[in-house]
């Protein structure tokens, strides 16, 4: 009997599978992609086979162990993103169990790889004096820097994901009264994003500039294309760096495109805006999505002590004057 290759069950998987049966969004398309293109070179590197000729067989368990550890040590992927790969993987062998049942115990096996428990840290976003130094930091004198200037700007007020920035093209925004933009997020879902008055300008003159079509990228690379990834996480280390001469704290801090969202939503919740509106705003499936924001709240927890606090004390969050007081306090 002969047993479909792993090359027609990865294209099947993607093309009869993801695409025809469930309509998969371009998004998660990408993400699977890169999953594979990731395991696939894994695959080629370790076992000295191009990814055309590498069998079902050479998928196993132990192998796919040994790829998560290869994205954490050597990649130094964390371990949500482990744990994304893994959910691709771990779809594409269901399907393999479907459609060719004499791999249903390589399979099985594979499918029983877990998932990886990982900490939840604190939520970080940037405060007021930390948004001001990001926004500064282009060169507004070159095409580059009012590019990511635009983008840094127009990420930070309407939250909006990476790869929705990516996509933006100039018929999605709306600059005449009632501005605003226009997005396709996950699940498909269609959302609109008021803009305040400086993204309002900033995006006007950026297009002025641009002499862009309706179908063009608003922020296009060098070479006319769409920004990758990639590009918008460099430009943002890149002009965190520079903030940081005139800001020390963002030394403290990982700034990514994903940080900036974050700090919309935070710019919102101190605003008084309420979570549900902050979960239309963002496109969250649920507005639990939205709460991890009132957990990195701390002026929201200092109001809640303030409640609790004796009549004879002054509110507020104890602070030892006394550096060998704190000392033994921190221990």
């Amino acid at each position: 009997m002969i047993f479909a290759s792993l090359q027609a069950l990865l294209q099947s998987f993607f093309t009869d599978r993801l695409l025809r049966q469930r309509h998969a969004s371009p998004h998660t398309i990408a993400a699977y992609r890169d999953s594979f293109r990731l395991l696939l070179n894994f695959a080629a590197q370790r076992l000295g086979k191009p990814p055309s000729e590498l069998l079902i067989e050479d998928l196993d368990a132990p192998f796919i162990g040994e790829f998560l550890q290869h994205l954490e040590i050597d990649r130094g992927n964390s371990a949500r993103t482990r744990n994304t790969r893994l959910a691709a993987i771990h779809s594409f062998f269901r399907y393999v169990a479907l459609t060719e049942p004499a791999y249903a115990l390589i399979c099985q096996r594979v499918l029983a790889v877990p998932s990886k428990r990982f900490e939840k840290r604190p939520l970080a976003f940037l405060d007021r004096a930390e948004i001001e130094a990001l926004l500064a930091a282009p060169d507004l004198s070159t095409w580059t820097g009012r590019r990511d200037r635009t983008l840094l700007l127009l990420a930070i007020q309407t939250g909006l994901r990476v790869s929705e920035l990516i996509g933006l093209r100039w018929k999605d925004i709306a600059l005449d009264k009632g501005a605003h933009v226009r997005c396709v997020g996950k699940g498909r879902k269609h959302r609109s994003t008021p803009l305040r008055r400086d993204a309002h300008a900033m995006l006007r003159a950026w297009l002025r500039r641009q002499h862009a079509q309706p179908e063009d990228h608003v922020f296009p690379s060098i070479r006319g294309g769409a920004l990758s990834r990639d590009a918008i996480a460099w430009l943002v280390t890149k002009h965190t760096i520079t903030a940081q001469k005139h800001c020390p704290s963002l030394k403290r801090k990982r700034v990514t495109p994903h940080m900036l969202r974050h700090t919309a939503a935070m710019e919102l919740l101190h605003h008084g805006v309420d979570c549900s509106v902050i979960a239309l705003w963002l496109g969250h499936e649920s507005i639990e999505t939205t709460q991890i924001y009132l957990h990195a709240d701390m002026r929201l927890k200092e109001q809640a002590l303030a409640r609790t606090t004796p009549l004879d004390t002054k509110p507020g969050r104890y602070r030892p004057d006394d550096q060998l007081l704190a000392f033994l306090d921190s221990l």
